[in-house]
């Protein structure tokens, strides 16, 4: 094992092909600057115990702005981003959507005063490939144009029947690094035809459509290697709702990150999301292992593996981290080590 502990396993593993982003599985979003000054606040807290930032922070400029305040909620944005509250630098920015008069002002004003600081812009009802390409397209132009070196990813949200129809093509789009699911506009555009009963912790994974749409995005994210992030469970009190239902998105729909709306969702999407013990010491045993064996194939408990099982391994070590989950000091040293 020592010859090869300098090589990391997503280098032996991956080569050249870039897997996934490694995100935070848990979003929560803040539109308030109160909540918003609370949810960083908190951010630092979880991070001075784990180590690293366990979930995002996305401050939310569609929803969050007043009409008429538009510039100055995203003045108020770009002080945040540059203030000591943002000591993790996992913090991202959900603009107005690419058709609204404010969308271009939105992100020249967070790339120009914070450029340098956005984990992420995120992009709110893409109505197409085309929609997804342009709004990409003006981030990029921006970010140059201001002389900001840091490459700022795109996250998108999915919330109508052609940017559904397109989603394959939308995913794929350089630049993306996540795709959400917007269930309530998706819902809304049926005119009726789907009950509000679908817009529930419980309905949205039983009616056919509403499944239909969360497993076209999730697959779509997969074969383009960006990060489909669940939709929103309102009755932010229910704990129980919320730990199936974020249970069902990850275990289930292929989920690897979802939306919090309120303080109290956020322990519940991260434990929901964390791999089980039992999943983590098979991960731990059979890299090991692997590493040992050159990344060769080897037999562990009877059963063999390669290099497709390892990939799959890791990616479950990779979510134990993520979700601050304890790894012997050693391989988070090796593994996971700045």
């Amino acid at each position: 094992m020592s010859t090869l502990k300098a090589i990391h396993p997503r280098q032996a593993l991956f080569g050249s092909e870039a897997p996934a982003p490694m995100l935070p599985v848990c979003d929560h979003y803040a539109g308030v600057e109160a909540r918003m000054r609370k949810s960083l606040a908190l951010q630092a807290d979880k991070a001075d115990e784990a180590g690293h930032a366990l979930f995002d922070v996305t401050l939310d400029l569609e929803d969050g702005a007043p009409v008429g305040g538009e510039h100055e909620q995203a003045l108020m944005v770009a002080e945040l981003l540059n203030s000591p509250a943002n000591a993790c630098g996992r913090v991202g920015v959900r603009v107005h959507d690419p058709r609204h008069p404010r969308f271009e002002d939105d992100v020249d004003t967070l790339i120009k005063l914070a450029g340098s600081k956005l984990a992420y812009l995120m992009v709110p009802k893409l109505g197409s490939a085309e929609d997804a390409a342009w709004a990409i397209d003006v981030i990029k132009t921006t970010r140059l144009r201001h002389g900001v070196g840091h490459i700022v990813p795109v996250h998108g949200l999915i919330e109508t029947h052609r940017a559904l129809q397109e989603v394959a093509d939308i995913a794929a789009l350089p630049g993306l690094e996540s795709l959400s699911f917007g269930l309530m506009d998706f819902v809304s555009e049926h005119r009726g035809a789907i009950p509000a009963s679908a817009m529930t912790a419980q309905g949205q994974f039983s009616h056919p459509l509403v499944l239909r749409a969360k497993l076209e995005i999730s697959a779509a994210c997969h074969a383009a290697g960006i990060s489909p992030s669940h939709c929103v469970v309102t009755e932010f009190k229910d704990r129980r709702a919320l730990t199936r239902a974020a249970e069902q998105a990850c275990r289930e729909l292929g989920y690897t990150r979802m939306w919090s709306i309120h303080p109290d969702q956020i322990d519940v999407i991260i434990d929901a999301f964390a791999p089980v013990m039992a999943e983590v010491d098979d991960a731990l045993e059979i890299l090991t292992a692997a590493q040992a064996a050159h990344w060769a194939p080897i037999s562990h408990r009877g059963t063999l593996h390669d290099r497709a099982s390892y990939r799959h391994y890791w990616h479950v070590l990779e979510r134990a981290w993520l979700t601050g989950q304890p790894l012997p000091a050693e391989i988070e040293d090796q593994f996971f080590g700045p």
